[in-house]
């Protein structure tokens, strides 16, 4: 019997180059490029988190599809059918022809192999669908269905990624709790369909109106709940966050170690460091104190000058070399994608040459100036 469980994507630690959008939704990626940070960059700083839950729940419907087709594909190898569910010799002959379906990602294919067994997979959904229909066993009215009609459009989903679609197949699949009945994938579609695309949605999300029109018909009218069926809207949403998103993510994660609360922080901080510095500088100058007294003004110049740095590039170069990375104000975690690693420290390095260079152009020339008593 084949496996059963679909493997975990594995990060690429050998990658000489920064990710692209499909690796990170596809958690191959390590922090701070990985899809946790790429949520948290979507709904504090994009504020457009709505698109990126479409695509991961577009992704878990494909998933729960892939789970629930590999099941009945199983009870039909191993000649216990399921009724309902192996109704004619085709049917089960177009299961029989699907493959194991051990493979990952919704919307970009390995192979070409996959992309025709997730087209067969959604021919087969669409067919068995018709034929429920015509039975009078609908699953439009089924107990999942009815559910999420009557689910109230103010509990705010939970965000996608936090429950894996793996986490559908990486148990014991015949255990009841983990097994995915037709009306789950119906009632899928349908939250997919209430809760982003229909007119006055609480997360309503904006694609062309003959993308979300086809989709209301295909399920309230036809019937379908096929992961074919969200295929426009799913690259049209993936082709926005690439093109709108994406490089300024790689910008504020790949190339810096701070969010924006932070940057202001240390701009401020720097400031009124330099303000005291200035300050104290010329005090020292006029009231002719001594070049060993005024070397103090290294402390205010060296933090002024470090934050000013810092809140330029967007990264705090003493944070970067001992390898964290902010995600939220204050809250850091460990940098562990090693190409990002690497280029963090670079320009780490650099600002913190660049803060030495002007720390000491300051000091040297307000310690070595004559002082003159006024």
């Amino acid at each position: 019997m084949a496996d059963h469980n679909t493997p975990s994507p594995q990060p690429d630690l050998h990658r000489n180059r920064l990710p692209s959008l499909f690796e990170v939704l596809s958690r191959r990626t390590l922090a701070p490029v990985d899809l946790f940070y790429f949520y948290i960059y979507m709904r504090d700083q994009q504020r457009s988190v709505d698109y990126l839950d479409f695509w991961l729940d577009v992704a878990q419907h494909m998933s729960m599809c892939r789970h629930y087709v590999r099941e009945l594909r199983r009870s039909v190898m191993i000649g216990t059918p399921d009724g309902d569910k192996s109704a004619s010799k085709r049917s089960s002959a177009m299961l029989e022809g699907l493959g194991d379906l051990n493979h990952g990602g919704p919307s970009i294919y390995p192979s070409d192999k996959e992309k025709n067994q997730d087209a067969q997979m959604s021919a087969y959904l669409r067919q068995e669908a018709q034929h429920a229909a015509n039975t009078g066993h609908s699953p439009a009215g089924s107990t999942g269905s009815n559910n999420m009609r009557q689910t109230s459009s103010n509990d705010r989903p939970r965000p996608s990624f936090m429950s894996s679609p793996h986490v559908l197949t990486t148990s014991d699949s015949n255990s009841p709790e983990h097994t995915v009945a037709r009306a789950d994938i119906r009632a899928s579609a349908e939250k997919i369909l209430y809760t982003y695309l229909l007119p006055g949605a609480e997360r309503e999300i904006q694609l062309p109106h003959a993308i979300t029109h086809e989709i209301t018909v295909g399920i309230e009218e036809h019937g379908r709940d096929d992961p074919e069926l969200f295929d426009s809207a799913k690259d049209y949403v993936f082709q926005a966050m690439e093109r709108d998103a994406f490089p300024g993510f790689l910008r504020a994660k790949a190339l810096g170690n701070l969010v924006p609360p932070s940057v202001l922080m240390r701009l401020v901080i720097g400031l009124l460091s330099m303000f005291a510095a200035f300050w104290v500088a010329f005090i020292l100058i006029f009231l002719d104190y001594g070049r060993r007294t005024r070397l103090w003004l290294i402390l205010p110049f060296t933090i002024g000058v470090y934050a000013l740095c810092s809140q330029q590039y967007s990264l705090d170069p003493i944070l970067a070399l001992l390898g964290f990375s902010e995600y939220t104000f204050m809250n850091f975690n460990r940098i562990r994608e090693p190409f990002v690693r690497k280029l963090l420290n670079k320009r780490a390095i650099t600002v913190l040459g660049v803060t030495i260079f002007i720390d000491a152009c300051l000091v040297v020339l307000f310690v070595f100036v004559p002082g003159k008593r006024l």
